[in-house]
C-alpha cells in the first residue's frame, strides 16, 4: 500500500510521509491555501491536490513542489458528468492510495467523499465551507440537503469553517454535534498576514492603481470583494451606495469580482453596475491585495457564508468591515470593535452603518487597527495550519494508531 513517501534528515531515514489527498471543485479555491502546503510538508504530510483543470492548480502545485491532478467537475448538478467525475476520483484514489482525504466545496466534497468511502480510505475529512441550500427552495434545496448529508456521512470528521456554520449544520441535521468541529476561531486555511497587511497602502503603488481607476485623493471608497451574485447582497449594496451618494458626491463603489450567471443579480442592478460612472467594476483579479489599499470600508451584505474571507482579508489590511448577521458572515467581524453587523437584506441599516464610518475617520482607524490585531492573533495561516495538523493527527491516532515520534518532530522542525 503506497501510503507514504520516505524522507531523510542529515542522511538518516525518518518516519515516512503520510499521503493526503486534498480536493476542491474550482482551481480558483487554491488561492486561499497560501502557506498551507509548507505547513503540511513540515508536519510529515505528502499532499496531492485535486480540482477542476486550471492555471491556478498548476501554479500552486509547481510553486509548492506538490503533486496535483485535474478532474473536471461542474459546480451545478449534472448527473452524467458527475458520474464520470466520480469514476475518475475512484481511479485516482486507487492509484495513489492516500491514508487521509480532506475534501471541500459542495461538488468535490460529495464526489471525492463518496469515492474515498467506497474505496475505504482510512481517514476521511469533509471541510464544510458553506451551505448553498440556505438560500434555495423547492427541489433544489431538497437535492442540496441530501448531497450535504451524504458528504457528511461519508466522512469520519466534518470541519466547519465557522462556529455559526457548525451550529446551522447541526440544526439542519446534516451532521451530528460529535462529528462536527471548528479549527480555533474558524477558517480552514487561514490568512496570509504578510500579503494582506496595512503595508499594501504604500503611497506610490496605491497612487498608481488609484489613478488607473480614476480615483482622486478626495475619493472615499466602499469596497466589495467576491462573486457578484444575489446571495452576496449586491442588490442591497448598490441601493445603499446610491442612497449614500446623495450625501457623499465623491463616494465610489469598487467591485472586485465577476458578475455570475449562477444566482444572478437582477437585470436592473446588473445594468447599473455596468453603466454608473461612480461604480468601478474591475472584474476578477488574481491578486486582490492591492485593491484593499484603495478602500476606506469593506461591505459584504451577504445572505450566507461559510466564513467571510474578504472581511478577514480587509481587517488584516486594517480596514473596518460592515457585514450581516448571516451564517458565517456573523463570525467574520467583532461587532462594534472591528466593524458592524447589519440585518440580512436591510439596505437602510447597511447605509447607516457605512455613513457612520464615513463620518468618523478616527473610528475607522481604531476599528482597522483592532481588526488587524484580531486577525493576526486568531486567523493567520500559521495558527490555523497548526490547528489543522492537530485535527489530522487526532483522526489518524483514532483510526490507524498513528503516533508522532521523535523523528517526525525533527522533520516538522526541519520543514
Amino acid at each position: 500500500m503506497k501510503d507514504f513517501e520516505n524522507s531523510q534528515i542529515e542522511g538518516h531515514p525518518v518516519a515516512p510521509r503520510i499521503c493526503i489527498l486534498v480536493a476542491v471543485t474550482s482551481p480558483l479555491t487554491w488561492g486561499f491555501f497560501t502557506g498551507t502546503f509548507g505547513i503540511l510538508r513540515s508536519a510529515a504530510f505528502d499532499p496531492i491536490l485535486v480540482s477542476s483543470p486550471g492555471e491556478q492548480l498548476r501554479r500552486v502545485g509547481r510553486d509548492n513542489g506538490v503533486r496535483y491532478e485535474a478532474i473536471p467537475m461542474r459546480r451545478e448538478i449534472a448527473p452524467l458528468h458527475d458520474l464520470l467525475s466520480l469514476w475518475r476520483f475512484c481511479r485516482l484514489i486507487q492509484k495513489v492510495r492516500p491514508t487521509l482525504t480532506d475534501v471541500g466545496t459542495p461538488k468535490a466534497g460529495l464526489l471525492a467523499g463518496v469515492a474515498a468511502w467506497l474505496l475505504g480510505v482510512p481517514c476521511r475529512i469533509y471541510t464544510l465551507q458553506g451551505l448553498r441550500l440556505e438560500t434555495t427552495t423547492g427541489l433544489k434545496r431538497i437535492v442540496l440537503t441530501m448531497t450535504e448529508r451524504v458528504a457528511c456521512a461519508c466522512a469520519h470528521r466534518v470541519i466547519c469553517v465557522s462556529p455559526s456554520l457548525r451550529q446551522r449544520a447541526i440544526e439542519l441535521k446534516l451532521v451530528s454535534a460529535g462529528k462536527a468541529a471548528v479549527l480555533g476561531s474558524g477558517s480552514f486555511r487561514g490568512i496570509d498576514v504578510q500579503r494582506f497587511s496595512p503595508e499594501i497602502r504604500e503611497p506610490v503603488q496605491k497612487e498608481h492603481l488609484a489613478k488607473s481607476l480614476g480615483f482622486s485623493e478626495a475619493t472615499s471608497v466602499i469596497g466589495f470583494v467576491g462573486r457578484l451574485t444575489r446571495d452576496k447582497g449586491i442588490r442591497e449594496l448598490v441601493r445603499a451606495f446610491s442612497h449614500l451618494r446623495r450625501k457623499w458626491p465623491a463616494l465610489r463603489l469598487l467591485l472586485v469580482g465577476d458578475l455570475e450567471d449562477g444566482d444572478p443579480v437582477e437585470s436592473k442592478v446588473r445594468q447599473q453596475v455596468k453603466t454608473d460612472p461612480a461604480i468601478v467594476h474591475v472584474g476578477f483579479v488574481a491578486d486582490t491585495a492591492p485593491y484593499y489599499a484603495l478602500m476606506d470600508i469593506l461591505a459584504l451584505p451577504s445572505y450566507r457564508e461559510g466564513l467571510g474571507y474578504a472581511p478577514l482579508e480587509a481587517q488584516a489590511c486594517g480596514i473596518p468591515v460592515v457585514t450581516t448577521t448571516a451564517t458565517g458572515a456573523v463570525d467574520s467581524v467583532v461587532e462594534g470593535v472591528t466593524g458592524f453587523h447589519v440585518p440580512v437584506g436591510n439596505w437602510e441599516v447597511l447605509a447607516d452603518r457605512i455613513d457612520q464610518l464615513l463620518c468618523d475617520p478616527e473610528l475607522r482607524s481604531r476599528m482597522g487597527q483592532r481588526g488587524r490585531e484580531w486577525i493576526v492573533r486568531e486567523f493567520r495561516h500559521e495558527v490555523v495550519g497548526q490547528a489543522l495538523i492537530e485535527e489530522y493527527e487526532r483522526l489518524l491516532r483514532a483510526r490507524v494508531g498513528y503516533q508522532i515520534n521523535a523523528t517526525q518532530s525533527q522533520l516538522r522542525n526541519a520543514g
